[in-house]
């Protein structure tokens, strides 16, 4: 039997409970990656932050009426 079929046997009041737990679980770990990133040492530091930006694509607007002349 598959997941998704034993999720689908599930009363719906059961399903709204494991739906609402799951998000719940997914917001913790956010709050709590940050929490445990801060207490390992793991912020980036301004030469990651650099490096980042060059990584970055940048956008270029080039206005159509200069490029037909």
């Amino acid at each position: 039997m598959s997941l998704w079929s034993s999720y689908r046997g599930l009363s719906p009041k059961t399903r709204i409970g494991v739906g609402i737990g799951v998000l719940l679980w997914g917001t913790i770990g956010l709050y709590a990656s940050d929490a445990a990133a801060d207490k390992m040492g793991m912020t980036p530091t301004e030469a990651d932050k650099e490096a980042l930006a060059k990584m970055t694509p940048r956008i270029h607007v080039i206005d159509r009426s200069d490029s037909q002349k």
